[in-house]
């Protein structure tokens, strides 16, 4: 990774803004979105629907190529719901879809390019209505969903399970259990007695955590000059 060559006070502002961005653009968006956030690229995000509940030290990313998306499109106006636990991770291109019920329990880890949805918009011989029976899916606690693997209607994970990478899961898995393949099925069984550590554990303390970084940056940035950042922008030479 190239060296982050900004003025502590450079990153500082942008982080600043950034914040910003999400207060007066993102969180209006959410019927609810916890304290201390993380949100790197939110311009790339989008909230579609209503009844959207995001908890605390939530950390979703997005890019330019790979927008973030989290939607309800209920049956009838204001239904329909998505709720995402605290500390969980959102990586680069995550779809959820909800027509009824998406529950992600904390802690999980969404890989890039994942979908996850409850419905299949529109039945195998009318293609116009979509089913009306809900389907709800339910992702338990500490889960990890692989890069993009696809997470169908009506299926719940148990909690601290693993699902591989372009996995496709159309049926429920257990707790502490890895599934691969499509359609996926079980592949290993993880050990429940071993010691975990889990995201949940790493942002028990957010502001502690945020004063931690603050301190690593103004270490790692103190030594870099505005001139020497202006040119690494305007005429970058190799090992900027």
């Amino acid at each position: 990774m190239r060296q982050d060559r900004r003025p502590y006070r450079v990153k500082k502002f942008y982080l600043w803004l950034r914040s910003r961005y999400v207060d007066h653009f993102i969180r209006p968006q959410l019927d609810h979105l916890g304290v201390f956030p993380t949100m790197m690229k939110p311009w790339h995000i989008r909230i579609n629907g209503p009844n959207i509940r995001i908890g605390d030290s939530v950390t979703i990313i997005a890019e330019p190529d790979s927008p973030t998306s989290i939607g309800v499109w209920g049956h009838e106006p204001d239904s329909g719901r998505i709720e995402i636990g605290n500390a969980v991770l959102l990586a680069p291109g995550v779809r959820l879809s909800a027509s009824d019920s998406i529950c992600i329990g904390d802690g999980c880890l969404i890989a890039n390019g994942v979908y996850v949805t409850d419905s299949d918009w529109h039945g195998i011989y009318d293609r116009i209505s979509r089913p009306k029976e809900p389907s709800p899916v339910n992702i338990g606690r500490n889960v990890w969903l692989g890069d993009h693997a696809v997470v169908l209607k009506g299926v719940t994970i148990g909690e601290n399970s693993i699902v591989a990478a372009r996995a496709v899961v159309t049926r429920d898995v257990p707790e502490n259990a890895v599934v691969a393949g499509n359609p996926a099925k079980v592949v290993k069984q993880l050990d429940p007695n071993e010691p975990r550590i889990t995201r949940e554990e790493f942002f028990a303390r957010p502001a502690e955590l945020a004063e931690e970084y603050d301190r690593i940056d103004h270490m790692v940035l103190q030594s870099n000059g505005y001139i020497n950042w202006l040119r690494t922008l305007i005429a970058p030479r190799r090992g900027d």
